[in-house]
This record gives structure tokens, C-alpha cells and sequence, in this order.
């Protein structure tokens, strides 16, 4: 994975902000494939972890059953 490819899923994060559970269900999948990116061992992991973390500027609605 690389940041530009995190990009491009936060630009899908954002095209889908105004449904709460599919943005949120994609900010979760973006997060946990950097993670097995990152622990595969991807270059620049302090890079792709800044990246994903933009998610969380997205305003959508964050919650949990």
C-alpha cells in the first residue's frame, strides 16, 4: 500500500460522508489495511499512518453498536 493509494480510498471516504455507516465502514477497513501494510513491511510506515489518520478529519457520524 502506499500513500497514494490511501489517498484515493480517503477520496471514497469522502464521496460516501453523508451515509455515516458506510463512511465509518470504510474509514475501519482503510485503517486496519494500513495496519497489515504497515506489518508486512511497507516502506514509509510513519508516512501511511499520517495518511490514514486524515480520516479522521472526514465529518461523518463515528458510532458503535
Amino acid at each position: 500500500m502506499t500513500v497514494e493509494d490511501v489517498a484515493h480510498r480517503l477520496a471514497e471516504i469522502v464521496h460516501h460522508q453523508g451515509d455515516d455507516e458506510a463512511a465509518h465502514g470504510l474509514a475501519d477497513d482503510l485503517h486496519l489495511d494500513v495496519l497489515r501494510s504497515i506489518a508486512a513491511g511497507a516502506p514509509d510506515p510513519e508516512m501511511l499512518a499520517a495518511a490514514a489518520l486524515r480520516s479522521e478529519t472526514v465529518d461523518f457520524g463515528r458510532w458503535c453498536a
